[in-house]
């Protein structure tokens, strides 16, 4: 019996370096998303997806806790975060799973949450934004799934060692989202709750826009902790728990 809840999770970075992410996402889902009506992943769902032809065992086995997921009747939801904008309509098929667009409106319960991954939130960090405004481009992304695998993984790696590199020499503002961003994006959309990931900053924050109260629940990554928002007819709950355990004893982040 699905609980009258929706889940909401991102930055998990499944990688084929951490298998103990995978199987925390495995527990999870047993443990908390079969148990709800739809399952919303904002992003950086993967480390790098170089497209859905990828024949990895970790998309095979992701492919297969999805499929089963949504077989059992829970709804999931794909947004495309900065490492994996090139998840497509195959993934989606193949999972049952349905692409929603960047920032995306959400309505249940009475409530509305603006749904975003994050990173273009982030537009005091121009080196990134340029790289980000190229790979969303359906050119490039076209051009570049045309390419042989093996030279897909290559530029992968490339740039995941090029945005560490970069990253660690960035202030910490920078590499956060721009308030003034956070303000017109919801005052865009009408809305005073936004959700997103990308930051690795969990927390829930209280905002003032133009005199009305707002917050921005910011999802943490996946590493040491787990962390998911629960969304139900009361509210909200921004929980963690270790990977290593995800049991039903979790911890909430008070509102």
């Amino acid at each position: 019996m699905k609980a009258d809840r929706l889940l909401c999770i991102s930055d998990l970075h499944l990688s084929d370096d951490r298998p103990d992410l995978f199987q925390a996402f495995v527990r999870f889902l047993d443990n908390h998303a079969s148990h709800a009506t739809a399952l919303y992943i904002l992003g950086d769902f993967f480390n790098a997806w170089i497209g859905d032809d990828d024949p990895g065992t970790l998309a095979s086995d992701v492919r297969a806790q999805l499929r089963s997921l949504t077989d059992s009747g829970t709804a999931v939801f794909l947004m495309h975060g900065n490492r994996d904008f090139l998840l497509g309509k195959s993934f989606a098929a193949e999972t049952g799973s349905t692409l929603i667009k960047d920032p995306h409106l959400l309505s249940c319960f009475d409530q509305h949450y603006l749904l975003m991954h994050g990173d273009s939130l982030c537009t005091r960090d121009e080196d990134y934004m340029a790289f980000r405004t190229m790979v969303r481009n359906p050119i490039w992304q076209q051009e570049f799934l045309n390419r042989p695998v093996s030279e897909r993984l290559a530029f992968a790696e490339q740039a995941r060692d090029k945005s560490k590199a970069m990253s660690s020499n960035k202030p910490d503002d920078i590499m956060d989202v721009t308030p003034e961003e956070v303000n017109r994006v919801l005052g865009e959309y009408g809305e005073t709750t936004l959700v997103h990931g990308h930051t690795h900053r969990p927390d829930i924050h209280q905002l003032d826009l133009d005199g009305e109260a707002g917050k921005r629940i910011v999802l943490g990554d996946w590493d040491e902790n787990a962390w998911w928002l629960e969304l139900t007819p009361e509210g909200f709950d921004l929980k963690s728990s270790p990977i290593t355990d995800l049991q039903d004893q979790d911890s909430t982040l008070i509102r």
